[in-house]
């Protein structure tokens, strides 16, 4: 007997019943950390960055399009995002069997590059959507010659340089190839590298970062302090060394059996010290974050594993004025030896092991040569594919400063430092960096292995020491501490226009075991408020009066949307009405949180 019509599910209920389900897995320590970051300093642009070029050649956009397709069947990075939060749990990765690229097509406009820069920038600042598949989106833009622009734009939660420089040999080979894709799906991928990162013995590596963690009151910004500098955005500022300098620099550096790397590591701990040492004639604790590839693990294949594997450990030493810079830079190279042990490790997890540890507030990174011709070799294996000069636009991460170098195609070494303006003026970025490539330049000159630190600094004698404003965005204001550890936080939203105050009597009316915060009425630092308790797995709420329901509303909307449970949203119109609403919120460890 055969069903009536209206008995049958539709067509599509049938496929979606039969789809096969996503595979799932807890995102890394280190991805959390970047989630962390980014949803704390929203609308800023952090950790999307770019590379792009100009297509030589005919641009065809349906095999453009049909090349990108088998990438993202053969990759499964290409068809991951978030997983649908789930509450007491800690953000998870969900790669979906299918997926299609992101790509966007703009017309040719009418004032040449800018437009084209406009257009990067305007990338940059679109938020990634992170609960969809697809970490890359691709701009193309139509040029007034006729010509096309192709812009990659890329999450640093799922993607990394290395990978993505991986993902375009593939998309090249795509290209060239035009026809039924050869072979399946990379192996490994993304999922056996978060298989790999869970199944890590952590005791070592505790016991590691535990000694080597950098010690509170580390100087961690050569620079002194300053009131706020009341300007936005991020800036950028350059310094070159000729190819003769970074020749010398290179062979000094090996002469006292360090790299080049270290070398510009300890240029930096020089300055870090003369910043932080006043008057104090005995060592100075000094930190900073170092970039590591994340590819020396022991898995097959880590090398080209497009993923989320870029990683910047602290480097934490005693700068003493009457030690050599012979030593200190065997400390320092000392110090890259252990970290290649750890790569995969998370400054969270870092800062957890070891309490009191101090956020290290600049990065330092010595990159390989921009890739040029992408991707090396294509113009032969692809005729006029589109493999032209391309340029990297860096990620923006939380950090004050990020200074990099990378050799130029001439032998020269580029300095670039990207600065926070809240943080640092340009006028100030620049004299930092302009000392950094003096003492790189002076060092090979006049330092030998009897040198010490106060000599080597002699260049800098009469320079201005650099000036940081502290964070704008002011810290929690703590109304009550937790009954107990665990028991997780309620930060108070104060509406627009409400007193400092206004929660303080709350706090005495408040039963639960949960810690009551209170903050500003500005996004980014209830967000702020929250990330400790999310990154610890502690639940959190958020409370207030009627008239922060907008605000309460959006930080919840942004918490899930970075892959955790949505904070429940708790508001009275009376402090009696909320603290008994406050009351009733469920305990650590029941169902509901």
């Amino acid at each position: 007997m055969s069903a009536a019509p209206g008995d049958r599910p539709p067509p599509s209920a049938t496929r979606a019943a039969a789809a096969p389900r996503p595979w799932t897995h807890p995102a890394t320590p280190l991805q959390l950390d970047i989630l962390l970051d980014a949803l704390a300093h929203p609308g800023r642009g952090l950790y999307t960055e770019q590379l792009h070029w100009r297509w030589q050649g005919p641009f065809e956009a349906e095999r453009f399009a049909r090349a990108w397709q088998t990438v993202t069947d053969q990759e499964a990075v290409l068809r991951t995002g978030l997983a649908e939060p789930a509450a007491g749990t800690p953000p998870r990765l969900a790669v979906h069997p299918y997926a299609a690229p992101l790509i966007t097509h703009h017309g040719p406009g009418g004032t040449g590059p800018r437009d084209w820069e406009a257009l990067l920038a305007a990338e940059r600042m679109r938020e990634f959507d992170l609960t969809r598949p697809g970490p890359l989106r691709i701009a193309l833009l139509g040029t007034a010659d006729g010509g096309t622009r192709v812009a990659l734009t890329y999450h640093r939660a799922l993607l990394d340089p290395v990978g993505v420089r991986g993902l375009l040999r593939s998309f090249h080979r795509a290209h060239a190839a035009e026809g039924p894709p050869r072979g399946g799906e990379r192996r490994p991928d993304l999922r056996d590298h978060l298989r790999w990162v869970g199944t890590r013995d952590l005791a070592p590596a505790r016991a590691y970062w535990t000694w080597a963690a950098p010690p509170a009151g580390s100087v961690t910004l050569p620079a002194l302090d300053r009131g706020p500098t009341h300007q936005r955005g991020h800036g950028r500022t350059r310094q070159r060394l000729t190819p003769a300098e970074a020749g010398r620099l290179r062979a000094w550096a090996a002469l006292l059996g360090a790299a080049e790397s270290t070398a510009l590591q300890a240029a930096w701990a020089l300055l870090l010290y003369r910043a932080g040492s006043g008057d104090a004639p005995g060592a100075v604790p000094v930190a900073f974050s170092a970039a590591v590839s994340g590819r020396g693990i022991p898995l097959e294949g880590a090398g080209q594993l497009p993923g989320p594997l870029g990683n910047a450990l602290p480097v934490a030493v005693d700068v003493h004025p009457g030690a050599t810079v012979s030593v200190l830079l065997g400390e320092l190279a000392g110090r890259a030896v252990d970290l290649a042990a750890y790569e995969w490790v998370a400054p969270g997890q870092i800062r957890s092991w070891a309490p009191g540890t101090p956020r290290t507030e600049s990065v330092l990174a010595f990159l390989p040569p921009e890739p040029g011709a992408l991707p090396p070799g294509a113009a032969g294996a692809a005729g006029a594919s589109g493999a032209g000069e391309a340029e990297v636009v860096g990620a923006l991460s939380g950090v004050p400063v990020a200074v990099s170098a990378r050799h130029d195609h001439d032998g020269g070494l580029t300095l670039t430092a990207v600065h926070d303006r809240t943080r640092i003026t340009d006028g100030d970025a620049a004299e930092l960096l302009w000392q950094t490539a003096l003492l790189l330049r002076r060092l090979p000159l006049e330092a030998g292995p009897d040198t010490t630190v106060a000599e080597a600094l002699a260049p800098l004698h009469g320079a201005p020491t650099p000036r940081a404003a502290p964070d704008p965005v002011p810290a929690a204001r703590v109304l009550r501490p937790a009954a107990a550890a665990g028991a997780g936080l309620v930060c108070l939203v104060p509406p627009p226009g409400a007193a400092e105050d206004c929660y303080d009597r709350l706090a005495e009316r408040h039963r639960g075991p949960r810690a009551l915060l209170t903050t500003t009425p500005d996004p980014a630092a209830v967000l702020a408020a929250l990330a400790p308790a999310l990154a610890a797995g502690e639940p959190v709420a958020l409370g207030g009066h009627p008239g922060a329901r907008a605000l309460a509303g959006e930080a919840a909307r942004r918490v899930a949307a970075y892959g955790w449970s949505p904070p429940r949203v708790v508001l009275a119109g009376s402090d009696r009405a909320l603290a008994k609403a406050l009351a009733g919120l469920p305990q650590p460890g029941s169902s509901g949180l």
